[in-house]
């Protein structure tokens, strides 16, 4: 029998997810040594000296700003995630971050807190103190939502059964993630057109350079005087002092965040918790189930799905001899491969190869044993950075 796989928890992992990894073919915890994979959430390995042995790394999360991915790349190591499996989650604090702004729910609980007197001092107070936090429903109201992937179509969704309407822009959208999208959702060109209609703008991208601080002064500007603006996807995207600019002239009426600064904290027109957006049991458990699954599978079988740094490639086994290449995506690279195969005497039974920008991925079963030399062989290729053979065990 081969030497169970060793999977490097650095957080605690939601134990519904590690169950799915049988005991007796792989060791998993904290402190093992020298693994084959790790799994992460919060954990920040870019100054982590990752051993050559480790052959992926599993983010139970969407985002991977806590993991060297450009180093794991030029090793051929996929990072994997888990996209929507905490989108419920975040959608649903969203919504509580709309309603929290509408109807001043903030503030009305300090003055709540500050109350003094017995019952009839109290009962008076609050009948003349409960004007300043009238607030407004939000039927009728829009809703403009940038970045429509499984998340934004969630808060879209809910937003149109509450009674909103829905203005969406998203140039990046998936065809997945169109077709889930509701159809009373209007379409924006740009984010300029979806800042000047909306009354809330809810932000749902990924922290890339083009989105650093995509909401800045200029754009706050633009938006309509009153607006709200909730950011439950990345604090980098919002430029901080641009929304303190916004609120002191009144331009803004909130600022409702999933990320605590220390400018933010205190400012009576701002709505920070601390980062809560996956923080449920049900979305702690989903993320681990998807990336553990994703995770085993490469390590099994060599497929990939859901890596943020190769394409997805996933090809049903036919022979018990297989190998997977990660590899630079630059011309006859398969052909290099095929050849070294052919030469070897090796009948190639089925072959898959995809690309996603600089980075490619190959999988090849076989109709007979691969000879380690082979493999040494392919390993040599200019471009290969990567080489796992992968024979199912008899």
């Amino acid at each position: 029998m081969a030497d169970p796989y060793k999977i490097l928890t650095l957080n605690p992992i939601s134990s519904v997810g590690l169950k799915r990894l049988p005991p007796g073919r792989y060791a998993c915890g904290g402190q093992i040594e020298d693994p084959d994979a790790i799994l992460v959430r919060s954990h920040d390995m870019h100054a982590m000296d990752i051993r050559p042995r480790v052959k992926a790394i599993g983010r139970a999360g969407a985002g991977v700003n806590n993991v060297p991915v450009d180093r794991m790349s030029k090793r051929g190591v996929p990072v994997f995630n888990a996209p929507g499996a905490n989108a419920n989650a975040v959608k649903e604090l969203v919504v509580a971050g709309m309603l929290i702004a509408a109807r001043n729910l903030t503030p009305a609980l300090k003055f709540v807190d500050g109350l003094t007197g017995d019952d009839k001092a109290l009962d008076r107070t609050v009948e003349d103190g409960k004007k300043q936090f009238s607030g407004l429903e939000l039927p009728y109201h829009t809703l403009g939502v940038i970045g429509l992937g499984k998340v934004g179509s969630l808060v879209a969704d809910t937003a149109i059964k509450l009674g909103m309407n829905v203005l969406g822009h998203d140039p990046e959208i998936t065809v997945d993630a169109a077709w889930s999208l509701p159809s009373q959702v209007k379409k924006a060109h740009s984010i300029e057109e979806v800042l000047k209609a909306a009354d809330f703008v809810t932000l749902h991208v990924p922290l890339l350079p083009v989105t650093r601080k995509m909401i800045n002064a200029g754009r706050i500007k633009l938006m309509r005087k009153g607006a709200v603006l909730l950011n439950f996807s990345r604090d980098g995207i919002v430029d901080n002092d641009a929304v303190l600019e916004g609120l002191a002239a009144r331009h803004l009426r909130c600022y409702v965040c999933d990320f605590p600064a220390r400018k933010l904290i205190g400012h009576p027109q701002v709505v920070a918790l601390p980062h809560l957006g996956a923080s449920t049991r049900e979305a702690e458990d989903n993320c681990a189930v998807m990336v553990v699954d994703q995770v085993r599978d490469f390590l099994e079988n060599g497929n990939m799905l859901n890596a943020v740094n190769f394409p997805d490639v996933l090809m049903a086994r036919e022979s018990p001899w297989r190998v997977g290449i990660a590899n630079a995506n630059v011309p006859n690279m398969v052909g290099q491969i095929s050849t070294a195969m052919a030469r070897a005497g090796l009948n190639i039974h089925n072959m898959l190869n995809k690309s996603k920008g600089e980075m490619a991925y190959t999988l090849v079963d076989v109709d007979s044993r691969m000879p380690a030399k082979v493999v040494e062989q392919i390993g040599k290729i200019e471009g290969v950075l990567s080489v796992r053979y992968l024979p199912v065990e008899s």
